[in-house]
């Protein structure tokens, strides 16, 4: 049906009928009267968006706080493991390569299950509770950001290692040259330029990460997903609740396409991707549309 919509109106059109179609199905669920038909309350819905309740505003915090933070322990995971991989001496190769096969290679839910569970349980290790002045880090919480750090790095390690071997090896020769060091090289000249190809990708995880957290709830965090699970058990609102609950995530995916267009331009200035009149804005990262209008006068 949605090929059809798009085949018969075009992109634009067809994201609109869909909206209508959506909003058609609400209504005739509202005001449905057959003898055992799903009546919707829409009353959970609009509260949940728009005047959300404080366990709402506490999963939202924690989810994208566990997210930022995660993401950070997976980049800088990345850098290394990629650079390990990269590295002439075997130990390190080993260790690096190893790493990005077992957290690629197995589902993040068993790292979260194995991690968490299954070490406490063989007495292996505890999770502890951090202190961080007025803050408490509770051992799920702990556990969460590192386990989903550490798988992040993983696919991050390739991503940072596509980003170096796309830099010029003129360049490192060059910093040799100067009588520079190979951890003022990577610093000071392959990393600054590797970004451009890096950002991206990196852009794309985060905005994974963001839902990625979902699987928390495993662990018992109350993260949006898992707030909006609970509240669900005491209304039975399902349809209403999840339906607000996936506009949320939604709405932090697209503040996150903001700052990362900001960020790609920042990175991309003086390249010939910034000056072909094209526009790679926020409507294209959406629904595909491309403002190609500066180019068609070539």
């Amino acid at each position: 049906m949605t090929l059809s919509l798009y085949r018969r109106y075009g992109t634009r059109r067809a994201l609109l009928a869909g909206c209508l179609l959506f909003i058609a199905l609400v209504a005739a669920g509202c005001s449905s009267d057959k003898p055992g038909a799903y009546n919707i309350r829409p009353q959970y819905f609009w509260d949940s968006l728009f005047n959300p309740s404080g366990a709402i505003v506490n999963g939202i915090g924690l989810t994208v706080g566990i997210s930022v933070i995660a993401q950070f322990v997976g980049v800088v995971l990345g850098v290394f493991a990629a650079m390990g991989k990269m590295a002439k001496f075997l130990p390190f190769r080993f260790v690096a390569n190893f790493y990005v096969w077992v957290f690629r290679g197995t589902p993040l839910l068993v790292q979260l299950m194995f991690f968490f569970y299954g070490l406490q349980a063989a007495q292996i290790f505890k999770w502890p509770i951090i202190v961080a002045g007025p803050i408490d880090i509770l051992p799920e919480i702990l556990a969460g950001i590192v386990i989903l750090g550490v798988n992040e790095g993983a696919y991050m390690a390739e991503i940072v290692r596509a980003g170096i071997l796309a830099v010029d090896p003129g360049q490192n020769e060059a910093a040799k040259s100067l009588g520079m060091t190979y951890g003022q090289t990577m610093r000071r000249i392959v990393l600054p330029q590797a970004a451009r190809v890096i950002i991206p990708p990196l852009g794309n995880e985060f905005n994974n990460m963001l839902k990625t957290t979902s699987l928390l709830s495993l662990l018992s965090i109350f993260e949006l997903y898992n707030t909006f699970s609970n509240l669900n058990a005491s209304s039975l609102a399902t349809f209403e609740l999840f339906g607000a609950c996936a506009v949320w995530y939604l709405l932090l995916t697209t503040i996150w396409g903001f700052v990362q267009a900001r960020i790609e331009m920042r990175f991309a200035r003086g390249t010939a991707v910034s000056n072909d009149g094209s526009d790679w804005g926020l409507r294209a990262r959406l629904v595909g549309l491309r403002n190609n209008a500066g180019n068609q006068g070539h």
